[in-house]
């Protein structure tokens, strides 16, 4: 089986996971509505691995990596 053979949302699914893969999401949530949020990971684990990992420069790097703004992140280093 090919992603092709798939209808149009499993087959673009199987174009990045694999048909494998997508049988085994579509069995777990079949009938369901999915969105995805912009984040994937949870706040405070972002908090926490800026507080470990922060060295005074790389403020920048964490907004981008983590998509929050510089304040945001600054706001993580307060608390």
């Amino acid at each position: 089986m090919q992603p092709s053979d798939l209808t149009s949302v499993y087959k673009e699914i199987a174009e990045v996971v694999g048909v494998d893969n997508t049988f085994r999401i579509y069995e777990h949530f079949r009938g369901q509505q999915l969105s995805f949020p912009t984040r994937i990971y949870s706040t405070d684990y972002v908090e926490g691995y800026v507080k470990l990992n922060y060295d005074g420069t790389n403020l920048g790097a964490f907004a981008k990596k983590f998509n929050y703004s510089e304040r945001r992140i600054r706001d993580f280093l307060k608390d």
